[in-house]
């Protein structure tokens, strides 16, 4: 709507222009030539005195040339605002278009890119769309209807300007497209610049301090410089681009409307007779005989002339929007590769109150872009029952969890109570689990806020209970403003085992019957930890759990244990027969056990515990200094 109205007030105001240009060459042609705004007398008279001319006949025209500029002006103003808004709400309608796919599509796909990347996608792509669509797509229209407007209101009067102006105007959009096609190029390079060197500041941007202790800060330093340097010299090839498109389309403009004034001008001087219909006789002529009969008034020429500039004027402003265009192509080809990216097959309708069992059988899970991950395998969850999944790094636990939570396409069977997961409502299916992972998502708000993520009509009294249940009251209770106590960007102000708690009692507000743990205490402090498996573990109680872990000295609570290796099941049992048979678990268990004793087993009195950090820290300045 409001791009449509953009267009309409743009052709207004070109309707407005001819009539204005109409105004000006008539009083210029009464006011210079005479015409019928000259004083009779001072015809009858003119060898004597000097021609007077009767203001007063130009009265409506002034009045009405006063009016059309501020006419002009208001519906310049509103073209502007009304394309504003339609570009507004573009990028708000894209922007929730890429988050909805990015939902979709879940955090095993997202990881895939650094969030500098993403960040880029979301804000910078989506804004370069604006120009395109609030200026570039009405300026095409306009770019058709003003050239065909003057060519209106010129060909009756000169055939001949009509003809110039009509042959001359295809050489500007001609090379605005031979150039533009090097820009567009030029763009959609610089973005896929843009984005990595995006991704690649905010990674070192989070890892900084682990940069600066392992003194690596200038090392990256010099990265980000030449990623920088890299950008800087492709922005500038596309501003080189736009410059040179800008200096052809002003030359060629100019070319043109020189062409037209010097046929003028030659008309004017009897050397040109031709481009006139015979019909518009010389009112000059009648004033002074010696100018002779040229074929045309003075009006004719004004008119047309001041017509010129504002012919090409709408090539040339198309021109200058090409260069959003091409910077538009640039944004659009990621976010429709984004847009398009094939979602898991997740489609069904069916919906269940309480999960009972969930099999497995020959399972396989795929990446999103069809790479298998692990499987085929099977295995079997009851009502109640704890399974935890072990192995080394790589051997596709998460994967697992990705499936189970719909974020991830798999072949073979998933069922859940007898139905498989593909078939279930996805949405629906989420509402019975309670996620929790090893990085604790909290988000900028109030603990209110994110305690309540998924109700917001939740009662006080019932974000306290959660909170208590999480081991988390006490510490919330203690802040000035409670349960309206600011979390900020990724959790600052609080201790992981602090987000880790408040992301516990989030989870434990969905009143889920299937727990998804994923290393949610490999984070904490042995304080943490233990306040988290406790209420946990009483959360937990007659529930459904499936947890990955690394911690396998804790495991001895879990009804079973699946020891993945490489994406099959290499070992099952519960915690005492597999640590008792040789195999992968025994190794992982004694690994795990020494890695423990290495950290906690080691007893340090106060005052060496405090020396220790004095000398890591004496360490580090120094390293720092040099």
């Amino acid at each position: 709507m409001f791009l449509k109205l953009s267009l309409w007030l743009g052709m207004l105001s070109a309707i407005a222009m001819v009539v204005q240009a109409y105004l000006i060459a008539t009083i210029l042609d009464g006011v210079i030539l005479g015409g019928k705004f000259i004083n009779s007398e001072a015809i009858a008279d003119s060898g004597t005195q000097p021609l007077t001319v009767n203001i007063a006949a130009f009265m409506p025209h002034f009045i009405g040339l006063i009016a059309l500029m501020f006419l002009r002006a208001l519906l310049a103003y509103g073209r502007e605002r009304a394309s504003f808004e339609a570009g507004k709400r573009l990028r708000g309608h894209i922007r929730s278009a890429v988050m909805d796919k990015l939902i979709k599509l879940g955090p095993a796909f997202i990881k895939g890119k650094p969030a500098g990347s993403w960040a880029s996608i979301v804000l910078e792509q989506v804004e370069d769309l604006q120009d395109f669509y609030a200026r570039y797509l009405p300026q095409v229209s306009l770019a058709g209807f003003i050239p065909i407007l003057i060519l209106a209101a010129v060909f009756p009067l000169n055939w001949a300007a009509g003809l110039i102006l009509l042959l001359t105007a295809p050489l500007i959009p001609l090379f605005m497209i031979l150039v533009g096609m090097g820009a567009a190029d030029a763009n959609r390079k610089n973005f896929n610049a843009l984005a990595r060197l995006s991704g690649h500041f905010m990674d070192r941007l989070k890892g900084l301090s682990t940069l600066k202790l392992f003194h690596r800060g200038d090392a990256e330093l010099n990265v980000i410089a030449t990623a920088s340097e890299e950008f800087r010299s492709r922005t500038m090839s596309v501003l080189r681009l736009a410059f040179l498109s800008s200096a052809v389309l002003e030359f060629f403009a100019a070319v043109s409307i020189a062409v037209l004034a010097v046929y003028f001008g030659f008309s004017y001087l009897g050397n040109l007779d031709f481009g006139y219909y015979g019909a518009h006789a010389n009112i000059s002529a009648s004033v002074d005989p010696e100018l002779g009969g040229i074929p045309f008034s003075l009006f004719t020429g004004l008119f047309i002339l001041i017509l010129a500039p504002e012919f090409y004027q709408p090539l040339r402003d198309m021109g200058t929007h090409y260069h959003a265009k091409a910077q538009a192509i640039g944004a659009a080809e990621a976010l429709i590769t984004l847009l398009e990216y094939p979602e898991p097959e997740f489609v069904g309708t069916i919906r269940i109150n309480n999960i009972q069992t969930l099999r497995a059988d020959n399972l396989e899970v795929f990446s999103v872009d069809g790479t298998r991950l692990l499987g085929p395998l099977s295995f079997d969850v009851q009502s109640g029952e704890h399974l935890a999944l072990v192995g080394p790094s790589g051997a596709g636990k998460t994967s697992l969890l990705n499936a189970l939570l719909g974020f991830l396409p798999y072949k073979g069977h998933l069922l859940i109570n007898g139905h498989e997961l593909s078939a279930i409502d996805l949405p629906h299916w989420r509402q019975h689990l309670a996620w929790l992972g090893q990085e604790p998502q909290l988000f900028h708000g109030t603990v209110r806020d994110n305690v309540a993520l998924a109700n917001q009509a939740m009662a006080e009294d019932k974000i306290w209970q959660l909170l208590t249940a999480a081991n988390i009251a006490e510490f919330i209770k203690a802040q000035p403003l409670g349960l309206d106590s600011p979390i900020g960007e990724q959790s600052s102000g609080l201790s992981v085992g602090q987000a880790q708690r408040i992301a516990l009692a989030r989870a434990l507000g969905q009143q889920a019957s299937l727990f998804v743990l994923d290393e949610p205490t490999a984070s904490l402090d042995s304080q943490s930890e233990q306040a988290v498996s406790a209420a946990l573990n009483t959360a937990m109680a007659g529930k459904m759990c499936i947890m990955v872990t690394h911690r396998l000295d804790k495991l001895d609570e879990m009804d079973s244990i699946l020891v993945l290796d490489k994406g099959s099941i290499a070992q099952r049992g519960n915690f005492t027969t597999l640590s008792n048979t040789p195999g992968l678990f025994q190794t992982l268990l004694r690994e795990n056990v020494e890695s423990v004793a290495d950290i906690e087993l080691v007893p340090l009195s106060n005052t060496s515990l405090v020396d220790s950090t004095l000398d890591i820290a004496a360490d580090i300045t120094q390293g720092d200094r040099q």
